[in-house]
């Protein structure tokens, strides 16, 4: 995708005890408003959305709206409660 700004800082969106390759989320916020997001896997393939509508996601997240997409997953225990450790553009305070 030619139009991607060449330069943005992506941000891997793993635990920070986390090692290898992944497969992982990375996050870019552009200067023209937009959020790019790709996987470490396939670093061409790059979607965006805007900014309001990424501060929604993870205001819903934090919310535990999503909480059934992963139910019965290892490790879950659910968002509620938890919604402090996440800031609004989606990092670690």
């Amino acid at each position: 995708m030619s139009d991607i700004p060449t330069n943005l800082t992506w941000e891997r969106a793993a635990p920070p005890e986390a090692t290898g390759p992944g497969p992982w989320i990375e996050l870019a916020f552009g200067d023209d408003g937009l959020v790019y997001i790709r996987e470490t896997s396939d670093p061409e393939t790059v979607v965006t959305t805007t900014r309001k509508k990424w501060d929604a996601f993870v205001l819903g997240v934090q919310a535990g709206e999503f909480d059934h997409f992963v139910e019965g997953v290892e490790g879950f225990e659910g968002s509620a409660g938890s919604a402090d450790s996440v800031d609004s553009a989606g990092g670690r305070p």
